[in-house]
């Protein structure tokens, strides 16, 4: 009976943790976040998915944390050009193929208070475009090849 009590007890233990772990998981990365790191540099990303968050990306951000960012996630590989219309805080821009890897960088992007703004245009294919704060690639040394973890 005593060992029958201590199996219970262990299999509900084990069940609790499992629920706790989903939990926690759920209120880290809500869905609309991920993960996305290269080396040991993470960096917890809001995803744009559908074709309006795409088009509005970080427009009208004032701010943004020092390890967090945007990537927009596209249905397909295909050269995706960007522009800086309505952005206020300068960035970098990486282009990310459909292997994780980094296909084109644009380091600090300047804000476009003008009508007509010039598009970035990486002329390779992508399947990912990822927006954190200028300088930031620089600092910790990415370069073109360089595989993401995108979680």
């Amino acid at each position: 009976m005593k060992l029958l009590f201590k199996l219970l007890f262990l299999l509900f233990f084990v069940i609790f943790l499992i629920i706790l772990f989903l939990v926690v998981e759920i209120l880290i990365y809500p869905k609309d976040y991920s993960k996305i790191c290269f080396d040991e540099n993470c960096f917890l990303v809001k995803t744009a998915k559908t074709p309006e968050e795409i088009s509005k990306g970080l427009m009208f951000y004032k701010q943004l944390e020092k390890n967090k960012g945007m990537l927009f996630v596209f249905k397909k590989e295909g050269v995706y050009p960007f522009w800086m219309k309505n952005t206020l805080i300068p960035l970098d821009i990486i282009w990310i193929d459909e292997n994780n890897e980094i296909v084109f960088i644009k380091n600090n992007a300047e804000p476009c208070k003008e009508l007509n703004c010039e598009n970035i245009n990486p002329k390779v294919n992508a399947k990912y475009v990822l927006e954190i704060n200028a300088g930031i690639s620089k600092n910790i040394g990415l370069k073109i090849g360089d595989k993401a973890i995108i979680e």
